[in-house]
């Protein structure tokens, strides 16, 4: 029985209203991906530098009725949360930041009536100021209305940032916030469309989820694991042709909670001071390990320990911490919030135009009068070859290679 000319229609029509619904639908995910790729790119400038400000617990709360902690008696009336915000605001306009990096205990749940709101108040001048910024959790975020997950949901819809709640390859990982970023070469250079430095992000967690082991948390196996894949997938791709080079990328790495390594150093062998013990983990979970393997990362910083804030180098990997940043956090009296900076500095080609990071430099600047600047230092400088030196290890003289 032949087909009625008007089902012929109906079915072309149909087949016309499928295809363009398929297309529309091709076009939102292109057009979402391209979105994400634009939000997520990161470049250094056409002077060849990237900073980054380093903001560490600012533990916001409600705002002008939150008061102050640990300042002198003179800075007591009037001093709230709206305090670390003119310390934000300032070290915008002082330092001019590629990148903010917020690294946890963000607001001090205990206190904040309403997390969202909390959130919305401590990070609006970063959003003010169209600077892209990233943050990651601390122990103290989730003490609100939102849990963990929540929180990190809510940092990931906030405009100008580049957090990311996990990477979407990696379902089952640990925690949340858990995410890389990668700066490209500067305008017009040969690098131009290759990531020269990557950054690493990680949720340190809060507690131990251990009933046997008491303390903070860790960063965990799968943690790890997503980083050595990240750290070897990104290795890849920087030697791997056109513009294939002969070296690694240089990483830096941002979460909350200081790893046990922290407490290698002492006066002779840091930059910075220490006035309080290291809050790490009662348990080492082979995290400095697994950086040391991949070789490409060059510097850790944290926070979680306010009036520390001191750079140690461990075995070729710079562990730093930024010193308490907030007012409702605990300081101590006298001994002025501070901020950290980290400047990356491309090299100048012979032939012109910019090339790999030539060096890693960074300093702290004090919230008083002047915003005085301290404690400047190069992180990292790239050689062309490790540097052999001779030390005693057991009595026995041994020479070690420092790769750069």
């Amino acid at each position: 029985m032949a087909q009625q000319p008007w089902k012929k229609k109906q079915c072309y029509s149909m087949a016309a209203v499928v295809l363009l619904l398929a297309f529309c639908f091709s076009w939102i995910l292109v057009s979402v991906d391209a979105a994400s790729d634009q939000r997520n790119q990161l470049r250094f400038s056409e002077d060849g530098h990237f900073k980054i400000l380093q903001v560490a617990d600012m533990h916001f709360a409600d705002g002008k009725s939150t008061p102050c902690l640990n300042v002198l008696p003179s800075q007591i009336p009037g001093c709230s949360d709206l305090n670390t915000s003119a310390f934000i605001h300032r070290m915008i306009e002082a330092e001019k930041p590629h990148l903010i990096v917020f690294t946890g205990d963000n607001i001090f749940g205990f206190d904040a009536t309403d997390a969202a709101a909390s959130m919305n108040a401590a990070f609006a001048p970063a959003i003010s100021s169209n600077i892209p910024w990233a943050a990651v959790l601390g122990n103290h975020d989730q003490e609100s209305t939102l849990s963990r997950e929540g929180v990190m949901k809510h940092i990931v819809e906030m405009k100008h940032t580049v957090s990311q709640l996990n990477p979407p390859e990696f379902e089952d990982i640990d925690g949340f916030g858990n995410y890389n970023l990668e700066v490209s070469g500067a305008e017009g250079s040969s690098l131009y469309n290759k990531s020269v430095l990557n950054l690493y992000f990680l949720d340190s967690g809060d507690n131990s989820t251990v009933s046997t082991i008491y303390g903070y948390g860790w960063i965990k196996p799968s943690q790890q694991y997503w980083f050595q894949r990240t750290s070897k997938k990104l290795r890849k791709a920087y030697i791997r042709n056109p513009d294939g080079q002969k070296s690694v990328a240089p990483g830096l790495v941002y979460f909350h909670i200081p790893l046990p390594e922290f407490a290698s150093f002492d006066s002779s062998n840091f930059t910075g001071v220490k006035q309080e013990g290291i809050s790490s983990p009662t348990v080492n979970s082979g995290f400095f390990t697994a950086m040391l393997e991949a070789g490409d990362v060059k510097a850790v910083f944290t926070g979680h320990d306010h009036i520390n804030d001191f750079c140690g180098k461990l075995i070729n990997i710079n562990l730093c911490y930024a010193g308490g940043f907030g007012y409702h956090a605990y300081g101590k009296a006298g001994w002025a919030r501070r901020a950290r900076v980290v400047l990356a500095t491309l090299e100048k080609r012979e032939q012109g135009g910019w090339g790999e990071v030539k060096y890693i430099k960074t300093w702290k600047r004090l919230d008083d009068k002047d915003l005085t600047t301290i404690d400047s230092q190069v992180l990292w400088s790239r050689s062309s070859g490790g540097s052999r030196r001779k030390k005693n290890i057991g009595g026995a003289l041994v020479v070690t290679k420092h790769l750069p």
